[in-house]
């Protein structure tokens, strides 16, 4: 009995130590994922790129359409993959770690609401951190309840709010338990500062909600004259460059002549190149207004390299194996 009674009170501390630095552990900080995509990606990239370039310099011969001729075409196309190599994963990975940072931070006023409420109560700020982490939160509530955890076995309430903020790591997260510590350690009512924090907050989330409402009009805005701009180079791919490819024919096989020179020529063999300058168009406008349309709705490039990355694909695509290759022979 005297055994189990003296090991008792040591192995708690130790499990708590092992559980604090477990946590201080992760909230270590690491290359973010989105980051560690970019790299990758520019590592992908780059390699398409030099394919490219091979392949318009007629050392290899891959094209993506069959029937290709070496040149400017498949180094547009591997130039086109590359790009959508780098500005693809990373833009969706950092508009999904956007989103889920977007996800706490739009409970987080509520967290800090309930707190305020239990400690208007005369609880103390960890008694009614404690009280407020049996709601829920959404993807906060796992990191409340643990921070709760903490605090029932007895870690200071500054250092459990502390690991709690390196864990979730959001902007909002890190200035609003920031004030907390400075208002817990100054003394006073801890309730009013977290009640006017949490109504701050959610005026801050609501104005953002508002502009990004009234940037989605923009957002669409561009999307449409971007298709609009595709569907405009298909129907001159498709009747009127035919309709000028017969007529330049027709007029080389008259052989309509004054004095022994031609008096009439249309020359049609630089339709080719006209095809080009619109795909390069194409690719320009969607990376360009790609990224214009995640800035403006709300200032983040990461957002833009995915809207690029849809804009792009859906060009090219289209471009490529929608619009007609047109026969100049005659």
């Amino acid at each position: 009995m005297a055994t189990a009674t003296a090991t008792g009170p040591v192995t708690a501390p130790r499990t708590l130590n092992a559980s604090l630095d477990l946590d201080i552990e992760k909230a270590r900080p690491t290359i973010p994922k989105e980051r560690l995509t970019l790299y990758v990606g520019l590592a992908v990239g780059f390699a398409f790129f030099a394919v490219g370039l091979l392949n318009y310099l007629g050392v290899i011969y891959t094209p993506i359409r069959p029937g290709e001729p070496v040149g400017s075409n498949p180094a547009i196309d591997f130039a086109v993959i590359g790009t959508l190599a780098i500005l693809g994963p990373y833009g969706f990975m950092a508009s999904a770690a956007y989103r889920r940072i977007n996800r706490i931070e739009t409970r987080l006023p509520d967290f800090l609401r309930d707190v305020a409420e239990a400690g208007r109560f005369g609880m103390t700020l960890p008694d009614a951190i404690i009280v407020a982490s049996r709601g829920r939160y959404d993807l906060l509530t796992g990191e409340i309840k643990k921070m709760a955890s903490q605090l029932e076995w007895g870690v200071p309430v500054a250092t459990a709010l502390q690991l709690f903020k390196e864990r979730v790591n959001t902007p909002l997260v890190n200035r609003t338990v920031s004030i907390i510590i400075k208002a817990n350690e100054a003394g006073g009512n801890v309730a009013d500062v977290l009640s006017m924090v949490a109504r701050d907050t959610r005026d801050v989330q609501i104005t953002t909600q508002e502009r990004q409402i009234t940037m989605l009009t923009y957002l669409t805005v561009i999307f449409i004259s971007f298709y609009v701009f595709l569907v405009t180079i298909y129907i001159m791919a498709a009747v009127f460059l035919p309709e000028m490819v017969t007529a330049g024919c027709g007029i080389a096989s008259s052989g309509t002549s004054v004095g022994g020179t031609t008096a009439l020529s249309l020359n049609f063999t630089a339709v080719p190149e006209l095809f080009l300058a619109f795909l390069a168009a194409v690719i320009i406008h969607a990376i360009g207004d790609g990224i214009m349309g995640g800035v403006i709705i709300n200032g983040r490039l990461s957002e833009g390299a995915q809207y690029a990355t849809v804009l792009l694909l859906s060009g090219w695509l289209f471009m490529r194996f929608a619009v007609p290759i047109l026969n100049i022979s005659c």
